[in-house]
């Protein structure tokens, strides 16, 4: 095994974490929450968004953002035509849907949510919070979901090309 090989499995791996995470949320996270009141929903809300933050999570999410680009030149750099295209449309699609998505769109939704506090809040506060919130995070949860499946369905297809 090659590093350009190595790397590329490593990637696989990586992006089909996030892929894993961010679909398994939107499919049970997302409506579990829903259901809830909204102190509670922002209560619970608050606390996932303080536990995701841990070095599993960023091993795996800003490890696509570092080994996918360095994959994507290793691919260049060997002149390995058949996969590099497919390196590369996962490598701009991570980037922008599901890093730049999370950044720009869902980490500033988060912080806001975050910095409300929910002790002192009234009940229409609490609601107009969430109002605020939810459908928008959703949303682009959503949005950074599909980007991480299409991401490493990207990076498979050269695999399922060799079956």
């Amino acid at each position: 095994m090659n590093t350009h090989q190595l790397l590329y499995g490593v990637c696989v791996l990586l992006t089909g974490l996030v892929a894993g995470l961010f679909y398994g949320y939107q499919c049970s996270v997302i409506n579990g929450l829903g259901a809830l009141k909204n102190r509670e929903y922002i209560a619970a809300f608050q606390n996932i968004d303080r536990v995701i933050q841990n070095p599993v999570f960023f091993a795996s999410f800003l490890g696509c953002v570092v080994l996918l680009p360095l994959t994507t030149y290793t691919f260049y750099r060997t002149e390995t035509a058949s996969v590099m295209p497919y390196v590369l449309m996962a490598t701009i699609t991570y980037m922008i849907g599901v890093f730049g998505v999370t950044i720009f769109f869902n980490v500033p939704l988060n912080n806001t949510l975050g910095a409300f506090d929910i002790q002192s809040a009234t009940d229409s506060q609490a609601q107009a919070v969430r109002l605020g919130f939810e459908k928008a995070w959703n949303k682009w949860h959503l949005i950074r979901t599909l980007a991480a499946i299409a991401s490493f369905m990207m990076l498979i297809i050269p695999l399922m090309k060799k079956v």
